[in-house]
């Protein structure tokens, strides 16, 4: 075995991708995992929702083609067809990572990890009954679905009727009534697709709006959209049993119940840190995550934290510049975490995508902040392809300095153009700066420059 420069605990996004860079940068890596690569992003989340809503978006575009003078007849989903493809693309993935760690020499070990107390001057790991050393560690264990104390869930979960992120992925049958517990982007990409496929889905939201942080404005939307596509809503509701069939919750006061054939549990994640043994080398954490600084480092010199287990950002892609600014420290290549340009994405139809501040945020940090909209319809192509769309383009921005806290869209295409806001964000350029940006025509896109000239 012998010792690593590098020892990895978990095979995500944060872990497979700091391998990969610690490996590009000449070191020895050894990397943990005990399920499959790629993690909950690549076989449980990110990468299979997003196939099985390609399929929705095919499906709804069938079905309504007559608008745009495409008439189909028999239009219906292969559900078993969706998930075999799905599964497809899984496969194709991690075997893809895998590669990439045979080709680099990246030591791959199948197993649960466990820290053990050090050995002098290294960090020591357990799994399958043998011991592995490295001079640094980066633990990057992602997290797990929050299981709140609901009456009658653990059963739910055990006889298959409540169902996790994990699950929803694999259903081989279209429930016909489906119960969402929590309005957040799990809930609603979920609610998105089986409510296109034919199930009567319900979602269950504690709030007054879903989708979270979203901008307000921008969250109301897609709110009247999901609504207008016949998926309903029980908002300021908190659930209180799950029975064998049912759902019983509570609203202004007084208990409701639904009767349903499957539950999607999905109120948030927590960061997965048990049986790992911080304990022996002294790690800090704080509200079940790992605390780390802006070099992603922990309490304890060499020993790193990337992803979802530091509870600071539970996005894929926060995962991936974090995993990189860690291993770049540990190579000695100064570099450190801003937080303020993480973009989010909600694969609904239609998309939405955020970066940056809202108007409220940048009123409560003390920001001279204004909004400035406009509606998507603005951009041509928008228009030609979107028959009947409500979409807009919101930019907060700070009036003292003349820069953009924040960008806010609704509509088609906006995962693909959230990276440009985010760089304007993180480059801090000027607003004159970017109308003097070219725009590509005809795009979506464009409706960032129309909003750009509301500015006064």
């Amino acid at each position: 075995m012998g010792n690593y420069d590098l020892i990895v605990i978990g095979g995500g996004p944060a872990g497979y991708l700091g391998a990969i860079r610690a490996a590009q940068a000449g070191k020895k890596v050894a990397l943990f995992e005990e399920r499959a690569l790629g993690g909950v992003c690549l076989n449980e989340g990110c990468i299979p929702s997003k196939a099985l809503l390609n399929s929705s978006k095919m499906l709804d575009h069938a079905k309504n083609g007559k608008r745009y003078g495409v008439l189909a007849t028999d239009v219906r989903i292969d559900q078993g067809a969706v998930i075999a493809r799905k599964n497809k693309v899984v496969k194709q993935l991690t075997a893809g990572i895998g590669m990439s760690m045979k080709a680099l020499k990246v030591e791959v070990i199948e197993g649960s990890a466990k820290i053990s107390p050090k050995d002098e001057n290294l960090f020591v790991v357990s799994a399958n009954s043998k011991e592995y050393k490295a001079v640094n560690l980066l633990i990057a264990t992602g997290s797990k679905p929050i299981l709140p104390p609901i009456q009658g869930l653990k059963e739910a979960l055990d006889s298959g009727f409540a169902l996790t992120n994990r699950e929803i992925l694999d259903l081989e049958e279209i429930p016909e009534n489906l119960a969402v517990i929590g309005g957040g982007i799990i809930g609603l990409e979920m609610a998105s697709y089986y409510n296109s496929v034919g199930s009567n889905v319900t979602v269950i939201e504690m709030l007054d709006k879903i989708a979270g942080p979203t901008e307000e404005e921008v969250s109301d939307i897609l709110f009247k959209n999901l609504k207008r596509q016949r998926i309903s809503f029980e908002m300021s509701s908190k659930v209180t049993a799950i029975g064998e069939k049912s759902v019983s919750f509570e609203k202004d006061g007084h208990e409701k119940e639904i009767i349903c054939d499957k539950v999607l549990l999905s109120v948030g994640r927590s960061p997965n840190i048990d049986n790992l043994g911080l304990e022996n080398i002294a790690v800090h954490t704080e509200k079940g995550a790992i605390i780390t600084d802006e070099k992603m480092q922990t309490n304890i010199p060499g020993v790193y934290a990337a992803g979802d287990v530091n509870g600071k950002s539970m996005l894929a892609h926060t995962a991936y510049r974090e995993s990189e600014v860690a291993i770049n420290n540990i190579c000695k290549k100064a570099d450190t975490m801003d937080y303020s340009a993480v973009s989010s994405v909600i694969y609904t139809n239609p998309e939405v995508a955020g970066v940056g501040e809202t108007l409220k945020s940048a009123l409560e940090k003390g920001y001279e902040a204004k909004s400035f909209s406009v509606s998507m319809r603005m951009s041509g192509r928008y228009m030609a392809e979107t028959d009947g769309g409500n979409g807009i383009a919101k930019l907060i921005v700070d009036m003292k300095t003349n820069r953009l806290l924040g960008v806010h869209l609704i509509g088609t295409y906006t995962s693909e153009i959230i990276y440009g806001a985010a760089l304007m964000l993180e480059t801090k350029i000027s607003i004159e700066n970017i109308k003097k940006l070219i725009f590509p025509h005809p795009t979506v896109g464009e409706a960032i420059r129309e909003a750009l000239f509301e500015i006064n």
